[in-house]
C-alpha cells in the first residue's frame, strides 16, 4: 500500500465510539483477518525490519494455510517514516477505514506509543517486534498491546551485566535522544549501579545521525572503561565505524553496542565489530529449528532474518493460532488465550505472555566472531550463554504497568 493512500486521510477526525447498523456489524464479523505491517521501509531501521518483516509475516500466514476461522487472511504494509504523527495517523486509518485487526512490527518506541493509543481506543490489536523501550509494557501498557521480541531491560541485563563481570565498572553513554535510547540508558545504568559500577556521563544525539565525532571524542575523554552505544540501526552502524576511526575499537576502553544484529555487523564489517558483546532473542544459525525457518525466510529475502523479523514471524503465527483457538478476533479473548499458553517455536523458547503483556522468553549472550572464524558471511555471532526469561527480563513484581499495579 503506497504512502499517498494514507496522506489523503490524515485530516480525518477519528471517533472513539459509533453506532453501526446490523448489516455493518455482520459485514465486519464476516471480514477476513487483516494484518498491517507498519515499519521503516527505507530508513535507518529498514535492514532489521522493513520488507523483511513483511516477508516474515507472509511466512507465518502461509504456514497457517492463509486462512483463519474459514476466512482468508490479508496483509498490507506501510512506512511510518520513523515519525510518531505519521505512524499514529496510519494506525488510525487502518483501524477505522481499512479494517485492519492487528498492527505488527513498528520500530521506534515513540511511534509505538502513538499506535498504542489508537489500538486501545479502537479495541484493536497491536503487537510490536521492534519497539524496545521497557516503558511500552510498563507505564504505557494496555490490554490491546503486546511487546513480543525484546525490551531495553533485557538488553541491559544480559550483555550489560556480562560487561560488568569483565571489569567494566565505569560507563559512558552515546545515546539516541528519543524514547528507546533514553530507556536503554536508564536500564543499563540501573544494572551497572546494582553491580557496583557507575555512569560517568552521556552524549545524546538525534535520530538518524551521520556524524558521531563530538559524542565519541567526549566519550573517549571521559576515561570510562565502557563506552555504550545506546541506539539502533544505521545509527549504531555509523557510531561503530567512526569509533574505529578514533581508535576506540579494541583499545583499553571497551565498546558495547546495546542493540545490534546480523545486518548491522555485515554493514560495519567484522574487522570493526569483532569481540563486541551482544544481547539477542534469536540467532538464525543457533540450532536446527532456527536454521530451518531461516532457510524459508532466505528463499524470499536472500539472507537470514534479524531478531526483529523473526519476532514478526512468531507473533503473527501465534496470534493466528489464538484467534482460531478463541474462535473470535476479539482482542480480550485472543490475549486471554495467548496468556494461557507456553510458547516454543523457531523464535520463542520457553515463552510466556505475562499479565503486563510482555512476552518473556530465553535471551542469548553472544559475541561477534573474528574474521578468521567466519566461513559464512552471515554467521557472525558465537552464542556464549542462554539466559532464562525470568532472569533476562525485569520481574513482574517490579512492573509499572497499571494493569498489574491495580491488582497488587
Amino acid at each position: 500500500m503506497k504512502r499517498r493512500t494514507f496522506l489523503a486521510g490524515l485530516g480525518a477526525t477519528g471517533v472513539s465510539a459509533a453506532v453501526f447498523s446490523p448489516a455493518i456489524v455482520r459485514a465486519a464479523a464476516d471480514a477476513p483477518l487483516k494484518f498491517g505491517v507498519l515499519s521503516d521501509m527505507t530508513g535507518l531501521f529498514a535492514d532489521n525490519g522493513g520488507q523483511g518483516s513483511v516477508a516474515a509475516a507472509q511466512l507465518a500466514i502461509e504456514e497457517c494455510g492463509g486462512k483463519v476461522l474459514g476466512k482468508a487472511i490479508e496483509l498490507i504494509q506501510a512506512d511510518h517514516l520513523n515519525k510518531p504523527d505519521v505512524g499514529g495517523n496510519i494506525a488510525r486509518q487502518w483501524y477505522d477505514q481499512e479494517g485492519v485487526d492487528v498492527i505488527l512490527d513498528v520500530p521506534v518506541s515513540s511511534v509505538c506509543i502513538a499506535v498504542q493509543t489508537f489500538a486501545k481506543d479502537r479495541n484493536k490489536m497491536f503487537i510490536t517486534s521492534a519497539g524496545g523501550s521497557a516503558d511500552l509494557s510498563g507505564k504505557f501498557c494496555s490490554p490491546n498491546f503486546i511487546q513480543w521480541t525484546y525490551n531495553t531491560y533485557a538488553l541491559a541485563n544480559v550483555a550489560g551485566k556480562a560487561m560488568l563481570q569483565r571489569g567494566g565498572d565505569t560507563w559512558f553513554f552515546v545515546v539516541a535522544d528519543y524514547a528507546f535510547g533514553q530507556a536503554l540508558e536508564r536500564d543499563v545504568t540501573e544494572v551497572a549501579v546494582k553491580g557496583g559500577g557507575k555512569a560517568l556521563g552521556r552524549a545524546p544525539h538525534p535520530i538518524n545521525t551521520a556524524d558521531f565525532s563530538s559524542q565519541l571524542l567526549t566519550a573517549k575523554s571521559s576515561g570510562a572503561k565502557v563506552i555504550a552505544i545506546a541506539n539502533a540501526g544505521s545509527d549504531t552502524q555509523n557510531a561503530i565505524k567512526q569509533a574505529e576511526e578514533f581508535g576506540l575499537m579494541g583499545g583499553d576502553q571497551k565498546m558495547i553496542a546495546l542493540l545490534i544484529d546480523v545486518n548491522d555487523i555485515r554493514s560495519v564489517g567484522l574487522k570493526s565489530a569483532q569481540g563486541l558483546l551482544v544481547t539477542s532473542g534469536f540467532y538464525w544459525n543457533m540450532d536446527d529449528r532456527t536454521r530451518a525457518f531461516s532457510k524459508r525466510y532466505a528463499a524470499k529475502m536472500g539472507k537470514p532474518p534479524s531478531m526483529m523479523q523473526a519476532g514478526v514471524y512468531s507473533s503473527t503465527l501465534n496470534y493466528i493460532k489464538s484467534v482460531e483457538a478463541a474462535n473470535t478476533k476479539d482482542p480480550a479473548a485472543v490475549v486471554k488465550d495467548l496468556q494461557g499458553r507456553t510458547f516454543d517455536d523457531a523464535f520463542l523458547r520457553n515463552g510466556k505472555l505475562r499479565p503486563d503483556n510482555l512476552m518473556v522468553h530465553d535471551m542469548y549472550l553472544a559475541e561477534v566472531k573474528k574474521p578468521a572464524e567466519v566461513t559464512d558471511s552471515y554467521d557472525v555471532f558465537r552464542i556464549l550463554a542462554t539466559v532464562k526469561g525470568e532472569d533476562a527480563f525485569s520481574p513482574l513484581s517490579a512492573s509499572a504497568c497499571p494493569m498489574v499495579m491495580s491488582k497488587k
